[in-house]
């Protein structure tokens, strides 16, 4: 047989059998468009995490107070970080071109009719370009303001949706927090959240102001340090380890009361959680190809049973063995090939459709797509082997007698 008259036969073969033929693809369908649908979901996490993180700056250390430890036991208490010691560090450490301390307290906020329990976040006029904040509406307070202990806040941009108002209502009015009244001048542009904590949802006011008015301590939550540049991290946390351990006058062999976060670090643990997570649900996926494929070559199997007569005429009329072969694992490559074409259609379609009605951050990857349809094609070449090989082996005589 030419190549062309066995391609025609495989081609009839699959288009007189309409339904199985289209029962038979299913399995490749639903196995390919779940494979390119959980890909997309694991890919847009990952990127939607690399956004956030590097939103935040990857050139940011950030300084947090540690746990005290007795004899080798940890207490129930923390160590103290303070305003005196990100002075410290802006002055001790070369290569740190910043600092923006932060203390932080959930507290009742009011405007109009409207009240909610927010985070109130204490901190220095340069936290909003340390942490790559862009203003929306009005602008961020400054030094002076915060010197002066003055009344003044900015908002995160869900914050004015949670008081019921909008950022263009609010600033330039006064709200409430803690029963003090403040000016708002400014919010923020919206960032989005990081695991489970909105960033959007805070607010801000001078660190002095903070300290002396609202909460009345000097025990900071944490502080952003700004490295001169990426390559610096590791002299950068040498120099704030040997500031904050002379500070805390740490004798040698004692544990660190305060540990540092490096961002940087942060984006590679979240990316790698990311990729593992990925892997288990294309692996999960994968397993509707396998059944797929099983299902092709029962359905090869069958068809080799039915046909049995008509292989046994091709045989007997000049068809050779790997005639009858390349026409049996054509049929099976037909079917997975068009399978998971139509399975790409669809798990693009279903990224798109959770991205839009749930939210959900996806991304179609080019190699997930490459993956499927060589996938696809090796599950038809595999499963369609030992049909396809079981009607080449078949005996004329013995074939042309089967009823």
């Amino acid at each position: 047989m030419l190549l062309m008259e066995i391609t025609r036969v495989a081609l009839e073969a699959i288009r007189s059998h309409k339904l199985r033929s289209l029962l038979t693809m299913l399995g490749i369908v639903i196995g390919v468009a779940a494979v390119i649908t959980m890909v997309a979901l694991g890919e847009g996490a990952k990127r939607a995490i690399q956004e956030q993180i590097a939103s935040l700056g990857t050139n940011v250390l950030t300084v947090r107070p540690g746990q005290l430890w007795f004899h080798g036991v940890r207490s129930g208490a923390s160590a103290e970080l303070t305003p005196e010691d990100a002075e410290a560090v802006l002055v001790g450490a070369t290569a740190v071109v910043s600092v923006a301390p932060e203390m932080r307290s959930n507290l009742q906020v009011e405007f109009g009719r409207s009240n909610a329990n927010l985070r109130v976040v204490g901190t220095t006029s340069n936290y909003a370009e340390i942490n790559s904040y862009r203003i929306q509406v009005g602008r961020f307070f400054d030094e002076a303001e915060d010197a002066g202990r003055r009344r003044v806040v900015v908002l995160g941009g869900a914050a004015p949706s949670v008081l019921g108002t909008t950022a263009e209502q609010l600033v330039g009015q006064q709200m409430k927090i803690r029963n003090i009244t403040f000016d708002v001048v400014g919010v923020l542009e919206e960032k989005g959240s990081v695991s489970w904590f909105n960033y959007d949802e805070q607010i801000f006011v001078p660190l002095e102001t903070a300290r002396f008015r609202l909460m009345g301590t000097d025990r900071l939550g944490s502080f952003n340090v700004v490295v001169a540049d990426a390559s610096s991290m590791s002299v950068a946390m040498a120099q704030i380890e040997e500031t904050l351990r002379r500070q805390h006058r740490l004798r040698v062999g004692e544990d660190n009361d305060f540990w540092i976060q490096n961002r940087a670090e942060l984006m590679g643990t979240q990316e790698e959680t990311t990729r593992t997570f990925t892997f288990l649900l294309a692996g999960i996926a994968a397993v509707s190809l396998l059944v797929g494929g099983i299902g092709i070559m029962n359905i090869m199997l069958v068809s080799v049973t039915e046909r049995t007569r008509e292989i046994g005429v091709r045989k007997a009329l000049g068809a050779t063995r790997r005639a009858v072969l390349f026409q049996f694992l054509l049929e099976a490559l037909v079917l997975c090939l068009a399978g998971g074409l139509l399975g790409i259609i669809v798990g693009v379609a279903g990224s798109k459709v959770l991205s839009s009605l749930a939210h959900w951050n996806t991304a179609v990857s080019t190699n997930a797509v490459m993956l499927a349809v060589v996938f696809s094609a090796s599950v038809g070449l595999f499963f369609g082997i030992w049909p396809a090989r079981r009607a080449a082996k078949m005996d004329p005589i013995v074939a042309l007698r089967h009823e």
